[in-house]
């Protein structure tokens, strides 16, 4: 098939996108490059994968010609960017996708699927579901669209971990593992918040699943992604994180201005679709520290953190008029 990856060389995209590929799929990745194209650009991609460097606000519709399923990924994070500039990200996670989604629909696309994420539960104190109070507005959007020839699926993740080509250190796990790594220590921040956590892999098997399930099982339909057994306390992430090290570790608490407090239910995917996460924080965590160790992962300008999403919205306003106008690379 051909499918359209939106923020394809990000974090999660870098993984899914190979993945896809090896599938046999050919696929065009949208993207804004900001880290460049050079691991996308690999001869193994050569002829699979073409690079799109736009934005999701305003690409030319024409790139959504013979395109079968349109993954959306595209989004600034709100883990915790979003409260950098809170209008911009409502632009983009919100405006932007919603016009991905109609242009797909009005393009004759058959599938689409929006990345959406379990952090839009805010606080709760009871177990959630699909049908908990949540801030979705771009749900809301797209999920209406779907009909017999247009199957619309929204995917809730909970926050992902694990090692990337594109890596980010501004998520809980792996910036812990890269704290320890670093000082020996953890620094715990809101150790009783609540959180559900998802390996990169289980997150990329959760998108073939969609993309190869029935449509009357998956259209019109929101789905937690995640595992019951990786809700976790953060202090008890923390400690779960350093003793899959085992290195001696010290663990420091405080306070924290993310006050998100969750735990989710993951019974609907499992059960429609057979979903169970086969990765944990353990995994997650070794192969991260190892690859730290070995050299493999660096901390660096090719990873992103808070200050690198700083620096993007502070360019963002001259990115339509002078970086970014369509060009096909």
């Amino acid at each position: 098939m051909n499918i359209l990856v939106t923020g394809g060389a990000g974090y999660v995209g870098s993984v899914l996108i190979p993945s896809l590929v090896k599938e046999g799929h050919q696929v065009k990745c949208l993207d804004r490059f900001f880290f460049g194209t050079e691991y996308l650009s690999d001869k193994q991609f050569e002829g699979k994968v073409q690079l799109i460097k736009d934005d999701i606000r305003w690409f030319d519709p024409k790139i959504l010609r013979n395109i079968d399923i349109v993954m959306d990924l595209a989004a600034l994070s709100n883990d915790p960017v979003g409260a950098l500039d809170p209008q911009k990200t409502y632009e983009i996670n919100h405006h932007g996708r919603s016009r991905v989604a109609n242009e797909s629909k009005k393009a004759g696309v058959k599938q689409y699927i929006l990345a959406s994420s379990a952090s839009i539960y805010g606080q709760q104190e009871k177990i959630v579901d699909e049908n908990s109070k949540a801030n979705r507005n771009a749900e809301l959007d797209v999920i209406p669209l779907n009909d017999n020839n247009f199957t619309v699926t929204a995917l809730r993740f909970s926050s992902i971990y694990g090692l990337s080509p594109r890596m980010r250190f501004d998520l809980a796990v792996n910036s812990m593992v890269l704290e320890l790594y670093k000082t020996g220590k953890i620094i715990v921040r809101g150790e009783k918040n609540r959180r559900p956590f998802l390996h990169i892999k289980d997150a990329v098997i959760a998108y073939h699943l969609i993309i190869n399930a029935p449509k009357e099982k998956i259209g019109g339909h929101v789905f937690n992604v995640g595992s019951d057994d990786q809700n976790y306390e953060i202090f008890k992430l923390a400690k779960e994180v350093a003793d899959s090290i085992g290195k001696k570790y010290e663990l420091e608490t405080m306070g924290t201005y993310d006050h998100r407090s969750y735990a989710a239910s993951f019974k609907k995917i499992r059960e429609t679709l057979g979903f169970t996460a086969k990765f944990n924080v353990k995994d997650g965590s070794v192969e991260i520290y190892q690859a730290l160790e070995n050299g493999e992962l660096v901390d660096s300008k090719k990873t992103i953190t808070v200050e690198w999403y700083k620096h993007l919205l502070a360019a963002d306003k001259l990115v339509k008029e002078v970086s970014y106008n369509g060009k096909i690379l």
